[in-house]
């Protein structure tokens, strides 16, 4: 197998593990940007606070794009799985 096939491979599963998991990162880190600001300007000092409301924010982030991650996933293995036989000489 040639090294640029596997630097391919690798690298458009980086890309795809990024792509997946940003809109929850993204929403976790909203959300508590948001909760830090409200704690900073009413000088509530919970740690606690911040906890359930990403929790609650993230799951609702993954409950909304689950299918497209399911189906992004799916595609990049059917590509994978169509790529083998070039792959074995």
């Amino acid at each position: 197998m040639p090294v640029t096939m596997v630097l391919e491979l690798v690298n458009e599963a980086l890309k795809i593990a990024l792509l997946i998991s940003a809109p929850m990162l993204l929403t976790a880190l909203v959300v508590g940007i948001t909760i830090s600001l409200f704690q900073s300007v009413t000088q509530i000092q919970e740690m606690t606070l911040t906890f359930i409301p990403k929790i609650l924010a993230t799951f609702f982030a993954l409950s909304l794009t689950l299918p497209w991650m399911i189906e992004t996933i799916l595609d990049y293995f059917t590509k994978l799985f169509e790529t083998i036989p070039r792959m074995v000489y």
